[in-house]
């Protein structure tokens, strides 16, 4: 675990981004960050002082920096956050044993614990959260600033779009994650077994916030749903959202 007396993390946080499952991972590890907000524009992208520190101009950002450092290190996208600060900063809790006792380094033995965390890891960004942003643009097409005789024909193409290809894509996903929900190792109650993981933290953010903007799924998704109102009762993720508040006035997860 490195030292962090003279290390000094800086998160830089956009509302309405995933930058606040990484607030959560660094109240989870209990380790010391400042952080820096920044407000969407009115188009609702980032602004561009955050290219001055990412050339890709994204949320979450991290930059650590130690007394060796002659630069700041620079990190960007969720999952390689999550897993540089579990590697350094004492994290090794939240990621499942790897190997099954007595098929260390074998194909294959590895356990269905650390084969779900490593999927999640990548699952969340890869495959759900592309339809939830669809979810938002359609959104934006179908409440666009328009001339009113144009607005039909704008909200008519995006509940199309909605209704043959990204609703039945997220309930394709909510469905999926009920089922990896019923079926955890130990019997769950999260999504590697029976202690939370860093792609729990991962892939928090994103339910959340599709639990809260299209909230008859919680209905469809019971599982789901209880799992999100599980994450959001742990002590570490409620002084992340409290951190938020304490900054910007409010907090919610939204997509």
């Amino acid at each position: 675990m490195t030292d962090t007396r003279d290390t000094k993390i800086t998160l830089y946080w956009l509302e309405k981004s995933r930058a606040q499952r990484i607030v959560w991972l660094l109240e989870e590890l209990n380790v010391p960050y400042e952080i820096k907000t920044f407000k969407r524009k009115a188009d609702m992208t980032a602004p561009d002082e955050l290219k001055k520190i990412h050339p890709l101009g994204k949320s979450p950002v991290v930059t650590i920096t130690t007394p060796n450092s002659p630069e700041p290190l620079v990190l960007a996208e969720s999952a390689v956050i999550i897993e540089y600060l579990c590697t350094h900063f004492g994290g090794e809790r939240l990621i499942p044993q790897r190997y099954a006792e007595g098929k260390e380094g074998q194909v294959g033995g590895e356990t269905e614990a650390w084969m779900r965390y490593q999927y999640f890891m990548h699952y969340t960004e890869g495959s759900l959260a592309p339809f939830l942003v669809m979810k938002v643009v359609m959104d934006g097409v179908r409440n666009a600033p328009v001339p009113f005789f144009i607005k039909p024909v704008t909200r008519m193409i995006a509940s199309k779009v909605d209704g043959a290809f990204i609703n039945p894509n997220i309930h394709t996903h909510l469905g999926f994650l009920e089922d990896r929900l019923k079926t955890a190792p130990g019997g769950g109650p999260y999504l590697c077994g029976d202690k939370i993981t860093a792609a729990d933290i991962q892939l928090s953010y994103s339910v959340i916030a599709a639990l809260s903007r299209l909230a008859s799924l919680r209905s469809q998704y019971p599982g789901v749903a209880a799992y999100a109102d599980r994450l959001q009762a742990i002590e570490s993720y409620k002084r992340g959202v409290a951190q938020i508040e304490r900054i910007e006035g409010t907090f919610t997860a939204s997509l």
